[in-house]
């Protein structure tokens, strides 16, 4: 018998769930316990109510597998901070997330005190995790697998085939370059600071023209091979120490674009989440949406023209962009 308990922790939406033997027993988001939407830290809540549905106590948990994996791309953030020396807030606030991410035993001791828990804990790279979520729950033996979100292990893109239940990545995209991020950026430039708030931008959209499309041409740049890039001249997250807070709480992310270059780009100024929405944020809301769509779909069509499989397994937070998800037939060639 196997008994694995999943983590999504130090996270918005933080969760748990529960298999034994292969079969879904339990799952709950923290949110539902602490009544906070998104809430991010350590699920403990869930993590107990997961072993409440199975009746059994964490001694008797064989595995706990956690969605991140702070020796992942290990090389490539040592490179980054050699070559870009971004200031040491930014360095330290980093380091402070991943500590988090080692102490999963120190946390289960100090909130369930009388358990004596001896299995295994693996850090699992994030976006692994991501395709893993998506095509393993899904009937297809084989599928391209695609996971795009803002960032998780250093990278913010990862593809690849998958077959027989392996999931083979076969290409990435590493910070500081990342959809998730100018979308979010974007979403904070029209005036909504909160985690989560993309979905507004998405309302918007129905209202606007792309009047602005040129110009966020110039802010994202994508490649044949599905790859993209962000023009750093608009962002500050990549030197600059961003406010994140992820443990405990409403999740937050402090702001990520540069002001003063925004600003100019669309001669307009940054709106204030309690400023009157004028016909240019529904603009800016449509541009931006049709631009993400732009890059997305040019990914979608690079890995179906490499691969040439029908199926296709999406995953990550930019997943859930349902207008762009509604667009995949019409614009790609996938079949499911």
């Amino acid at each position: 018998m196997s008994i694995i308990i999943g983590l999504n922790a130090y996270h918005g939406d933080s969760s748990a769930c529960l298999v034994k033997d292969g079969v879904l027993i339990a799952a709950a988001e923290e949110e539902r316990f602490k009544r906070i939407k998104h809430w991010a830290g350590f699920p403990i809540d869930s993590i107990r109510y997961c072993l409440g549905e199975a009746k059994i106590s964490l001694d008797d948990v064989h595995h706990i597998a956690i969605n991140s994996d702070p020796k992942a791309n290990l090389g490539r953030k040592i490179i980054y901070s050699a070559l870009k020396r971004p200031n040491f807030g930014f360095l330290m606030d980093r380091l402070k997330n991943k500590r988090n991410r080692l102490s999963i035993k120190d946390e289960f001791r100090a909130l369930i005190p009388e358990s004596n828990f001896s299995g295994h804990i693996h850090n699992i790279e994030h976006h692994l995790c991501h395709l893993s979520s998506s095509y393993h729950v899904s009937n297809f033996e084989k599928s391209i697998a695609i996971s795009v979100d803002g960032f998780g292990d250093f990278s913010s893109a990862a593809w690849g085939l998958c077959e027989n239940n392996n999931i083979d990545i076969d290409n990435k995209v590493y910070f500081p370059h990342s959809l998730g991020i100018f979308y979010q950026a974007m979403t904070q430039f029209l005036g909504f600071p909160y985690y989560g708030d993309e979905y507004k931008v998405m309302g918007m959209a129905a209202y606007g023209e792309p009047k602005y499309l040129d110009q966020l041409r110039s802010v994202v740049f994508y490649e044949k091979d599905g790859t993209f890039r962000l023009n750093l001249d608009h962002f500050i997250h990549h030197n600059t120490k961003v406010d994140y807070q992820w443990d405990g709480g409403i999740p937050f992310v402090g702001s990520l674009f540069h002001l003063d270059a925004l600003e100019e780009l669309f001669q307009m100024k940054h709106r204030e989440n309690n400023e009157e929405l004028q016909q240019q944020h529904f603009d800016l809301a449509k541009s931006t949406q049709t631009m993400y769509e732009e890059v997305f779909y040019n990914l979608l069509n690079a890995t179906y023209s490499k691969y040439g499989v029908d199926n296709l397994s999406l995953a990550g937070g930019c997943a859930m962009n349902s207008l762009a998800n509604g667009g995949i037939f019409r614009n790609t060639p996938y079949k499911k």
